[in-house]
């Protein structure tokens, strides 16, 4: 059986303009399972706004998905961020995910006149260059806590500071278990949090990966998914392995009435929309 669930997917600007072509291909591919919505990181890689952008209106002009951009404001003051904000909309880019963003290597204090997500939130809704063009404000939410947060609950505190401020959708970081996320949907909205919360998920398809997502996110390992993939040390046989998982979580995440699928893509379609086609979605 197949079920009607909404998807999105994130992506990110290329290293090389070379493989901008290849990365076109897969964001057509990804249309085919007729997305919400595709995200694009800003500056990733160390690529610039206009990378960005550019990923950003190939997608407004080439897809039924809605684009969506990310924005970060570490070290960036309110005049910048908000002729940054202006440069997209002017673009016809309406929708945005805010985020805190990385602090530089070497640095460990934050710079500029806006230090939290929610400052730029606050932004978007309060200048009126461009609070009445934008479409959606998302924020990003932590099952399992923030690395810097001293609990869940303060998690959960920051998260409804966003959506009284004008947050109108949360995307959750990776998690391993549905029930990581079924736990934190149900105490963030016995706190008041009523915007949908989207689990975002990415098939895990080698030990390498894994081990690079937990250093990101600070995650602790899952030890079932991480023996399966050391079992092994065939590349397709994990590629099985984590799209079989990520398959599964959809399955348990659409019985648990999540609001939708989010998958970070990472610039590759086939093993994304393998998870959804096995998970009976698409």
């Amino acid at each position: 059986m197949t079920f009607a669930v909404n998807v999105s997917f994130e992506v990110y600007p290329p290293r090389s303009q070379e493989n901008l072509p290849q990365l076109h291909e897969s964001i057509r591919a990804l249309d085919t399972a007729s997305p919400d919505f595709i995200s694009v990181t800003f500056g990733a890689g160390g690529s610039s706004t206009r990378d960005s952008l550019e990923v950003l209106t190939f997608i407004k002009d080439n897809t039924s998905a809605q684009p969506l951009a990310h924005l970060t404001c570490v070290g960036t003051t309110r005049q910048e961020a908000s002729e940054l904000i202006s440069s997209f909309v002017e673009q016809g880019i309406t929708e945005f995910l805010a985020l805190r963003g990385d602090l530089p290597d070497g640095e460990a204090k934050h710079r500029g006149e806006l230090h939290h997500a929610i400052d730029l939130v606050n932004l978007m809704k309060s200048d009126l260059n461009h609070s009445q063009a934008i479409d959606r404000i998302a924020v990003a939410a932590f099952p399992n806590g923030h690395p810097e947060s001293q609990s869940l609950d303060e998690d959960i505190e920051t998260l409804l500071a966003k959506q009284n401020a004008g947050a109108t959708l949360a995307i959750t970081q990776l998690f391993f278990y549905a029930e990581e996320y079924a736990g934190f949907v149900d105490k963030a909205s016995k706190a008041g949090v009523t915007i949908p919360i989207l689990p975002g998920l990415m098939p895990i398809t080698s030990p390498g990966r894994l081990a690079r997502v937990l250093e990101l996110t600070g995650e602790e390992e899952p030890h079932q998914l991480s023996q399966q993939l050391r079992s092994t040390d065939n590349p397709e046989e994990w590629k099985f392995l984590g799209i079989e998982w990520c398959a599964r979580m959809i399955r348990e995440l659409v019985d648990a009435r999540a609001p939708g699928i989010h998958l970070y893509a990472f610039n590759q379609h086939k093993t994304v929309l393998s998870a959804l086609e096995q998970a009976g979605v698409r």
